[in-house]
C-alpha cells in the first residue's frame, strides 16, 4: 500500500510523534473524563451530605412518630412551613418533600402535592434502603415541574429519615438546594483536574519524546555509518573485481608475452651468437686450417679471424645475459635500485640520464623492486632507441604508501596505435605493473615521451 510505504519511509521520531501524540490525547481524554467525573461525584456527594445533615438537624425535631401511615397534621405542617420559609434554610432550599415508602407525599411546600401518590423512582427506593442520593442535574421526575422551570443550578437530595432508637428508615426527605456555589466549585474542580491531567500527559509525552528523539538520532547516525560502510565495502568489492579482471588479463598476456620473449631470445641467440659460432666452426673446417700446404702465417691469420668471431659471440651472449639477469637488489633501497638501472644504461649507451630521487626511501616488496628495476631499464632502452637518448630523465616521488616513477625523453615521440604486437617491451611493462595492482600510463608527442607507473599500498610500505 502506498500510504504504508510513505509511513515506513518516515523517521522513527516522526512516527512516534504522530502515533504517540494521538495515543496521548486519547489517554488524556479518558483519564480526564474519569478524574473529572470522580471529582464531580465526590464534590456533589460531600456538599449534599453537608446539606442533608444540616436539614436533618433542623427538621428532625419537628417530625412526629413517622411509623404512622397518616399524613402530618396541620400543626406540624405549619411548623415545617415556618422553618422552611425563614432564615438560611429558607434561602438555600427551593422545595421540600417528605415521602412515605409507597410513594405518597406526606409533606411538601407545594401544597397541591400533599397526599398524592407517585410511583417510587429508583432514587427514592435507594434512599429507603438507607443510602443518601444526590444529583446535580436537571430534574426529570413528574412531581418536579416547578424545579424544571427554574433557571438555576439545583442540587437534588434524597435523605433517609431514621427512627432514633431503632435506626429504621421510616421516611425520606427530598429537597432541592440552590447550588450557585456548588456550580462554581465544580467548574473550578473540572478546570483544575483537566489542567493537571493535561500537564501530566504533556510532561510524560515530552520526556518520552526526548528519549525517542535521542534514540532516533543515534539510530540515524548508526544507519548512516552502516550505509557508508556498505558503500565502502561495495566500492572495495568493485575495485577487487576490477583488479581481479586486470590481474587475470595480465596473467594471460604474461603467458603470451613470456612465450614471445622466449622466441625473441631464441631469435637473438640464433641471429647473433649462433651465427658467429657457426661461422667460426666453418672456418675451423676450412682448407686453410687443415691443408699442410698453407703457410703458418696464413693459418695464424685465420685463427685470429676465428678468435674474433668467437669473441664477438661471447660479447653478444654477455649482452643478452645482462638484459635477462637481475643485479643483486634484494637488500637494495629504492634509490639504489633506480641508480643501478640508470648507471647500467649510461655505461651501455654512453649517454647521460638526469635523475630526481626521494630523500626517504619506502620499503618495497621483492616483486615491487623487480618491477621498478625492469621499468627503468626498459623505459630508458626505449628512450635511447626511439628518442636517440635526448633529454633522458628519471623522476621518483613518494607520498606515504604511494610510489610514482616517471621516465621521459625529448625525442620525436611515436604513435602508440602503431606499435606492433610482437613489440613486447611496453606491453610487458604494463602487464608487470598492473599485475601488482599499479597503474601504467604513456604520454607521447612530437616534444617527447613520458612513461609513468604508480604502485600502491600492497607493494609499498612505511
Amino acid at each position: 500500500m502506498a500510504w504504508m510505504k510513505r509511513w515506513n519511509a518516515q523517521s522513527l521520531a516522526l512516527q512516534f510523534l504522530v502515533t504517540g501524540g494521538c495515543v496521548s490525547i486519547i489517554a488524556m481524554l479518558a483519564v480526564g473524563i474519569f478524574v473529572s467525573h470522580s471529582i464531580e461525584n465526590a464534590v456533589t456527594r460531600n456538599s449534599a451530605a453537608t446539606t442533608a445533615q444540616y436539614v436533618d438537624s433542623v427538621i428532625a425535631p419537628l417530625l412526629p412518630d413517622m411509623r404512622s401511615a397518616q399524613p402530618l397534621d396541620d400543626t406540624i405542617a405549619r411548623a415545617l412551613d415556618e422553618t422552611l420559609d425563614q432564615g438560611a434554610l429558607g434561602r438555600r432550599l427551593m422545595s421540600f418533600r417528605l415521602w412515605r415508602s409507597d410513594g405518597t407525599v406526606l409533606y411538601s411546600n407545594e401544597k397541591n402535592l400533599v397526599g398524592k401518590r407517585f410511583e417510587p423512582n429508583p432514587k427514592l427506593q435507594t434512599a429507603f434502603s438507607g443510602n443518601m442520593v444526590s444529583n446535580f442535574e436537571r430534574a426529570v421526575d413528574p412531581e418536579s415541574q416547578a424545579e424544571r422551570a427554574m433557571d438555576k443550578p439545583l442540587l437534588e437530595i434524597y435523605n433517609p429519615v431514621l427512627q432514633p432508637w431503632s435506626g429504621q428508615v421510616v421516611a425520606v426527605s427530598e429537597f432541592y438546594e440552590v447550588a450557585d456555589g456548588l456550580q462554581q466549585s465544580l467548574d473550578q474542580a473540572r478546570l483544575q483536574s483537566w489542567l493537571a491531567v493535561a500537564g501530566a500527559t504533556l510532561a510524560f509525552f515530552l520526556v518520552l519524546s526526548a528519549i525517542v528523539f535521542r534514540g532516533s538520532r543515534t539510530i540515524d547516525v548508526q544507519r548512516d555509518s552502516l550505509r557508508k560502510r556498505v558503500s565502502d565495502l561495495s566500492d572495495l568489492l568493485a575495485q577487487n573485481e576490477t583488479l581481479r579482471r586486470r590481474l587475470q588479463r595480465a596473467s594471460q598476456r604474461a603467458v603470451a608475452l613470456n612465450e614471445s620473449h622466449l622466441r625473441k631470445i631464441g631469435a637473438d641467440l640464433h641471429d647473433g651468437p649462433a651465427q658467429l659460432i657457426a661461422y667460426a666452426s666453418l672456418r675451423l673446417d676450412s682448407d686453410i686450417m687443415l691443408s699442410p700446404r698453407i703457410t703458418k702465417g696464413r693459418r695464424q691469420e685465420e685463427v685470429q679471424i676465428i678468435q674474433r668471431s668467437l669473441t664477438d659471440a661471447m660479447t653478444e651472449l654477455r649482452s643478452i645475459s645482462r638484459g635477462l639477469v637481475l643485479p643483486q637488489i634484494e637488500n637494495a633501497s629504492l634509490s639504489e635500485i633506480v641508480e643501478r638501472a640508470i648507471k647500467a644504461h649510461e655505461e651501455r649507451t654512453e649517454t647521460i640520464v638526469r635523475r630526481t630521487l626521494p630523500d626517504a626511501d619506502p620499503r618495497l616488496t621483492p616483486s615491487g623492486k623487480i618491477c621498478v628495476f625492469r621499468f627503468v631499464q626498459e623505459a630508458l632502452n626505449n628512450a635511447y632507441r626511439h628518442g636517440e637518448g635526448r633529454g633522458q630523465a628519471v623522476e621518483v616521488t613518494t607520498n606515504g604508501q604511494r610510489l610514482d616513477l616517471m621516465v621521459k625523453d625529448e625525442g620525436n615521440g611515436f604513435d602508440p596505435n602503431l606499435v606492433q604486437p610482437e613489440n613486447i617491451g611496453l606491453a610487458g611493462l604494463r602487464d608487470r605493473v598492473e599485475s601488482l595492482g599499479g597503474s601504467f600510463e604513456i604520454e607521447t608527442s612530437q616534444n617527447g615521451t613520458t612513461v609513468r607507473m604508480t604502485l600502491g599500498a600492497m607493494e609499498v610500505g612505511d
